[in-house]
């Protein structure tokens, strides 16, 4: 069964947010990108992948969250027919996600086959 293991926040100061997730839950830092490379850390609760990104002018907050699935291409046909607002689109070499694809209100949704650092 697909299951949520990816969150993403926009953050001014991801150290701070960072520290507050692992000092208010417990959660453990997976990983971490130096300022050179945005800035991004990481966390999980050993389920679910917790993304903090530099803002970087974008509202703080909630940017958008991914699935693990086993078949992305399958998701992918059952989005389309269920009213996906966009169809899924390949994600930039690098990334966690493979693809991703909006719901039928806009919301920004990762698609992994392998996963996230948890």
């Amino acid at each position: 069964m697909p299951a949520i293991r990816h969150i993403a926040i926009y953050a001014e100061d991801p150290s701070a947010v960072a520290e507050f997730y692992k000092t208010t839950f417990g959660m453990k830092e997976v990983n971490r990108r130096s300022e050179e490379a945005g800035g991004s850390i990481f966390v999980s609760d050993g389920y679910v992948n917790l993304a903090i990104l530099r803002a970087n002018g974008q509202p703080e907050g909630l940017y958008h969250f991914g699935f693990q699935v086993e078949d992305a291409m399958a998701i992918g046909r059952a989005a389309k027919e269920a009213g996906a607002a966009q169809q899924m689109s390949p994600r930039p070499a690098g990334r966690y996600a493979e693809f991703r694809l909006h719901d039928p209100v806009g919301s920004p949704i990762d698609i992994s086959e392998h996963g996230w650092d948890v």
